[in-house]
């Protein structure tokens, strides 16, 4: 249900130092352990997998951004809960979890791109049973007064097919990807992600 008192809670602590905890810290170097302890025993297709994942991630959440800015309410809001809210939809402990989601879970693909589950890619097939896990965990988060879905048919179902398989299919697929065409793909995603904030947060003070 839209609750627009919701929205003007994050929209107060957007960005704001107010709520800093050193939690934070914590987190920021689990997921820099996570990245170089991958790098150093040579899993770049799981690195890929994760930077894939965060990238689509940070052009949904500048989306969001951008639906409140133009709407007056985004899709989800992040009103409470969070040490510093970047966007009005992710908090960083969020950001952080996204940050590595991709990595962990391209750790239970099979080893063979091609083989079958149920007769489907195995890829595709884990895509669509991780989102399927990520929308059901967000159910729950919905219930709480750190995570709300302001209008009501934005919901699991939604969230399901328009957001977590996006994130999960790219994310797979980057896995197999020549290293050359993840270079070219996750940069670009990077590229237009930075440029997105710089103009959009930056420039024009719009998310």
């Amino acid at each position: 249900m839209n609750q627009p008192e919701l929205t003007d809670q994050a929209l107060a602590i957007l960005r704001s130092g107010e709520n800093f905890q050193w939690v934070i810290i914590t987190l920021l170097a689990l997921v820099i352990y996570v990245y170089t302890n991958e790098y150093q025993k040579g899993n770049f297709k799981g690195i890929a997998a994760g930077l894939a994942l965060y990238g689509v991630h940070w052009f949904y959440e500048i989306v969001n951004a951008l639906i409140q800015h133009f709407s007056g309410h985004a899709l989800w809001t992040v009103p409470t809960g969070t040490s510093f809210l970047i966007l009005i939809g992710v908090g960083i402990e969020l950001s952080f979890m996204f940050s590595i989601a991709g990595l962990l879970l391209s750790k239970l693909l099979p080893e063979d791109p091609k083989a079958k589950i149920l007769g489907l890619n195995n890829r595709i097939v884990m895509a669509i049973a991780n989102a399927a896990l990520f929308s059901i965990i967000e159910i729950f988060l919905a219930k709480t007064p750190a995570f709300h879905w302001v209008y009501p048919w934005w919901g699991a179902l939604p969230v399901f097919i328009t957001t977590y398989i996006p994130f999960f299919v790219v994310s797979f697929l980057a896995y197999d990807w020549q290293p050359k065409i993840q270079r070219r793909v996750i940069g670009s995603l990077f590229a237009l992600d930075t440029l997105m904030m710089v103009v959009f947060a930056g420039i024009l003070h719009w998310i």
